[in-house]
Formats: C-alpha cells, sequence, structure tokens
C-alpha cells in the first residue's frame, strides 16, 4: 500500500509540474546566443554570458547598454535558458528579475512568446543579445561561446 500511494504522490508530482511549466519538453534543446551588429561582441565565453544574461554586467565594452531579450520561461527554449544559463527553473528566474528590477539593479529583460518576434527586436536594438534555438536571420550575429556557435 505504501508503494502505490508514493507511486501516486510521485505522479501527481510531474502532474503538477508540467502544468506549470517547470518540466523542460522531452528532449535537450541546443542554444544559440544572437546579438545585434552594434556593441555586441562575436564571441564569449560562458562566464561573461552568464554574467550578461543575469544583469551583472549592464553595459558593453563600448559603454552601450546591454539589453536582453529571451523566450519566455513556458517556451521549450525558455526552459532550456532557464537550465543551462540560469541553472534555476522557469518561476525561479522570473522571481529573479523581479527581484533585481525591484531593488532598481537592472531594467527587466524582454520575453517573447515566438522566435521572428525576439529575433526582430535584437536586430533593430543597438546592444541587444538573445537566447534562439536556431537563426537564419542576416541582420543578427551568431555569438560564439567558449568557442561554439551551440550550446
Amino acid at each position: 500500500m505504501k508503494i502505490l500511494i508514493i507511486n501516486f504522490s510521485l505522479f501527481l508530482t510531474i502532474i503538477m509540474a508540467s502544468m506549470n511549466g517547470s518540466i523542460i519538453y522531452g528532449q535537450e534543446v541546443e542554444l544559440t546566443i544572437v546579438g545585434n551588429s552594434q556593441s555586441v561582441p562575436q564571441e564569449m565565453d560562458m562566464s561573461q554570458l552568464k554574467s550578461v544574461l543575469r544583469g551583472e554586467q549592464l553595459r558593453w565594452n563600448d559603454g552601450s547598454k546591454v539589453i536582453i531579450a529571451l523566450m519566455k520561461t513556458t517556451t521549450p527554449i525558455g526552459s532550456s535558458t532557464c537550465d543551462k544559463i540560469f541553472n534555476m527553473s522557469g518561476n525561479q528566474v522570473s522571481k529573479y528579475f523581479l527581484a533585481l528590477v525591484f531593488q532598481g539593479k537592472m531594467k527587466a529583460p524582454t520575453f517573447f512568446d515566438s522566435v521572428d518576434e525576439l529575433e526582430n527586436f535584437v536586430s533593430k536594438t543597438p546592444g541587444a543579445i538573445g537566447v534562439l534555438q536556431v537563426t537564419d536571420d542576416d541582420e543578427l550575429i551568431t555569438i560564439s561561446v567558449d568557442g561554439k556557435t551551440q550550446i
């Protein structure tokens, strides 16, 4: 009887987690970091990328502002970004940025429902950096992270 209760409890936990978007959709998503052609470097190491996307580095080397563009945490790309870059769940990432914005430490990232919207925003916004799965937008630069075009 205890085994049945534990298994049912595990089942409910999985169902509840999938309803709030904290389970990654099936397989691992490869991520591509993209940037606007103005100010954003073409190469970074992983620690620099994390510093930028976590709002710790607020300006690029030329002094221009870092503008962060992310897919919503409920999308497969957004969920994978939360896991790979932030080592947090989607809800934790939302709370993390809310705390930084409330403390006046940074401007909130812009979150998108679609890849096309994110690509358009990054291509038209100087200093913008974003996370996608893949891109074929010629107006964006693909940022190499630790010598790789996908992480």
